[in-house]
């Protein structure tokens, strides 16, 4: 018996070897070229094989779950790419990431800094550290003004879902930020916890001058589940994990409780740090998560132990590179708290 056959691996010998050579290479070509790699250059490259896959089926729906601090480190203008070019169709994020990029919308820079820095120096001179990552307290103090203002316009008679809120604050941001590019593409996002991020504190803000509106999340719950049951087949991409990651998980769970259940999650990537032997969310393997039904055992799993600001600009680039553009991405009309979802022409 041979390797070949004691591993059940197609192909010659030759082409299952690890071995990169150096070469001109494009960044898509890069990536296939790491797919034959081990560890997590293997998984990496691996993972463009699998979204590429991913986003060329006629009939599902992508989400994208973002945690972690992917604005403040960078990423703005690439995620507001993945929206815009449909490689994603729901994003369900923290609320510091939105927050962070309304700033962004709104003229506020982010600057790279020392992360040895003298803190209490950069408490007196109003700067914010994030790591290596610099923010204008004035400027952060403009973002919660506008969002406080902001909630003094809605109808304290009636819940919102976040998603309706980001809508709203979508149609005066920048086409190349998050909210802005999700509002003018029809992806609609959520934040689950919105109240533990600036954006609660300015909606606080409003509610102590008397405008008291209401971000109903269980209204939440029941809208993105109603995304999953609705949709042919579903793939997740999660950036991080936490909240996000479990928000979109359990549409899964919702769906088997209501009888509207499809099977788990049909494509699943991860860009992850956190290693899964503490037991925690953030790390937990998807063949957990087929336990739970909310990972198809049937589907492609891909997870890579990588720092996601390493990862996302790779892999993004390899995918516009690949060609590879969405045909028919779901669109969705709400009516009374009720989806109608469709697959459309790609944009």
């Amino acid at each position: 018996m041979t390797a070949k056959d004691t591993y059940h691996l197609s192909g010659s010998i030759d082409d299952l070897a690890t071995t990169i050579g150096m070469e001109d290479r494009s960044v898509l070509q890069l990536a296939r070229e790491m797919a034959r790699l081990g560890f997590q250059a293997g998984q990496l490259g691996r993972s463009v094989e699998a979204w590429e896959r991913m986003i060329s089926e006629d009939e599902i729906t992508v989400f994208l779950g973002l945690a972690g601090a992917m604005v403040p480190a960078g990423l703005r203008k690439l995620i507001s790419f993945m929206i815009s070019e449909r490689m994603v169709d729901c994003v369900v994020s923290t609320g510091a990431n939105i927050f962070h990029d309304l700033c962004e919308g709104l003229g506020v820079v982010h600057y790279r800094g020392d992360p040895g820095a003298d803190d209490g120096s950069l408490r007196e001179e109003g700067i914010d550290r994030i790591f290596d990552v610099y923010v204008s307290e004035a400027g952060l103090l403009k973002g919660d003004r506008y969002i406080a203002d902001f909630t003094k316009g809605l109808d304290p008679g009636r819940p919102y879902s976040s998603r309706e809120v980001m809508e709203m604050l979508g149609a005066d941001m920048p086409e190349d930020t998050i909210l802005g590019s999700a509002a003018r593409a029809g992806v609609p996002i959520y934040v689950p916890a919105l109240s533990d991020s600036s954006i609660g504190i300015g909606m606080v803000l409003a509610w102590r001058e008397g405008h008291r509106a209401v971000v109903d999340q269980i209204k939440d719950v029941d809208e993105i589940s109603q995304i999953t049951e609705k949709s042919s087949q579903t793939g997740v991409v999660f950036v991080g994990g936490g909240v996000p990651k479990n928000f979109i998980q359990q549409t899964k769970v919702v769906a088997e409780l209501s009888g509207r259940y499809r099977g788990g999650h049909n494509y699943a990537i991860q860009y992850t740090i956190d290693p899964p032997h503490f037991g925690g969310l953030s790390g937990c393997t998807f063949s957990e998560g087929v336990s739970w039904g909310k990972i198809s055992k049937e589907a492609r799993m891909i997870q890579v132990f990588v720092d996601a600001t390493i990862a996302l600009p790779i892999v993004v680039h390899a995918l516009d590179e690949s060609g590879t553009r969405r045909r028919s991405p779901p669109r969705y009309g709400w009516e009374d708290g009720e989806l109608t979802l469709s697959y459309g022409d790609g944009q």
